[in-house]
């Protein structure tokens, strides 16, 4: 099974510091994401090789109304 990259575990921490900050919960980025709670969880979770896609980021961008920048990490 293939793990995260370390940019992928930094795009996720991302995302969750955002979703967090802005008060939106796993349930909310599912319904966002037409994806379920579960999958998200597994994407939060390091044990789990489920991560975002590009897609993904603009889908919450645009639903979290932010940039895509802001949920990519500041370091490469």
């Amino acid at each position: 099974m293939p793990e995260k990259t370390d940019f992928e575990i930094a795009v996720i921490n991302q995302v969750r510091k955002v979703r967090k900050a802005k008060g939106y919960t796993q349930d909310d980025l599912a319904m966002f994401l037409n994806l379920t709670r579960g999958f998200i969880g597994q994407i939060e979770s390091p044990k789990f090789p489920s991560k975002y896609n590009i897609e993904h980021i603009g889908i919450l961008a645009r639903e979290m109304n932010c940039s895509p920048k802001d949920l990519m990490p500041e370091e490469a």
